[in-house]
């Protein structure tokens, strides 16, 4: 479990006058620690109003919040949240428990959180899960510990007991980065993966693919349903759904992609299209079949998903599913918030949709 603060003021230049800002004369700096009331005594103000310009500087008039700002810098003063918290009943903090921190794809989405957590003066507490159910209901009950203000959890599948502390907690929820497929607790932001692998077997059968494979990597429950999707497609069009599939637990790489598609064209040379359920394995599968001096698409085509930044940049370019990344996380944390701060929400499950995007590689 990491903290990572986010509430702090970048290279305030301290003048030495000292214009508009009184030497405090209290003793607790000798002692160590500067408080508020330091702070206060310093500016001329009351502690409240300082605590205001700190925790809502919007409510506080600009030329106060100047010398606020540089009392604080040259005082050096931190802020003791614990106080904070118990005065104030919040911890300015949100939960967010992720899969991994290692893929991309998790990238996007907390700096769609972090721009938000920043925007409105809040910090992030995030533990990683390692796509474990058990480790989920592990870090949640650490994570409530810290008594966070909101939570944002991954995926509509979790453990009973983690789903009893999160109703006990009663603190606003939102499970993050997939709809329809499970119950929801409280809020709910993403988009469906089953749908989502079926438009992409809808694509591909749409320009005359019919050897049609599957490659996926680390087969969490929301991969396992964008499979479904695709092969529910497939089987519509009365093609085979398990002869060119080819799935692993071990997590998604591009040498793992190489490595994959080259065992099924080992098996299976009359492939002409796979459907990877990541971008990153689809770089891989690119590869290698240029290795082996296969045109793309025209012997074989390769499709991903996610639409990672890459995507767009390799050669041939890569046909694949975009998801919202960066805005689940953003909207996510944005329900929290209008939550917390009592302001209304016009929907508490959000769907965000995908775009099939169409590329050179299929």
């Amino acid at each position: 479990m990491v903290l990572f603060p986010q509430n702090y003021k970048k290279g305030i230049e301290v003048s030495r006058d000292n214009a508009g800002v009184k030497p405090a004369k209290s003793g607790s700096r000798a002692k160590g620690r500067i408080t508020l009331n330091d702070v206060a005594k310093t500016v001329g103000v009351s502690a409240i109003t300082i605590s205001r310009a700190l925790n809502d500087p919007d409510k506080v008039k600009p030329v106060l919040r100047a010398r606020i700002e540089k009392a604080v810098a040259e005082l050096n003063y931190v802020p003791n949240r614990a106080a904070r918290s118990l005065a104030a009943g919040s911890t300015q903090t949100l939960a967010v428990v992720i899969p991994t921190i290692s893929n991309t794809v998790f990238s996007n989405v907390l700096k769609g959180i972090y721009d938000q957590t920043i925007e409105h003066n809040y910090e992030v507490l995030f533990a990683n899960t390692y796509y474990s159910l058990q480790n989920e209901e592990k870090v949640i009950s650490k994570l409530l510990a810290q008594y966070p203000d909101g939570i944002i959890t991954t995926g509509l599948d979790m453990t009973e007991r983690s789903k009893e502390l999160l109703q006990a907690a009663n603190i606003p929820l939102v499970q993050i980065m997939e709809v329809g497929a499970g119950e929801v607790l409280d809020m709910n932001v993403g988009f469906s993966h089953f749908d989502a692998g079926a438009s992409m077997a809808e694509y591909l059968l749409a320009q005359g693919y019919r050897n049609i494979g599957f490659l996926g990597a680390q087969m969490d429950f929301r991969s396992q349903r964008r499979m479904q999707g695709f092969l529910s497609k497939l089987a519509d069009a009365n093609l085979e759904t398990d002869k060119y599939l080819m799935t692993t637990t071990i997590p998604s790489s591009v040498k793992l992609g190489g490595h994959m598609i080259a065992d099924l064209l080992s098996e299976h040379p009359q492939v002409d299209a796979v459907f990877c359920n990541n971008d990153d394995l689809a770089y891989g599968a690119i590869f290698e079949c240029q290795r082996r001096k296969l045109r793309i698409p025209e012997q074989i085509a390769i499709a991903g998903f996610n639409d990672l930044d890459a995507s767009a940049s390799i050669n041939p370019s890569l046909t694949t599913i975009r998801t919202p990344l960066y805005e689940i996380g953003n909207r996510a944390t944005e329900l929290l918030i209008n939550t917390l701060k009592r302001r209304p929400n016009l929907s508490k499950t959000l769907d965000l949709g995908f775009e099939l995007i169409a590329r050179d590689s299929a």
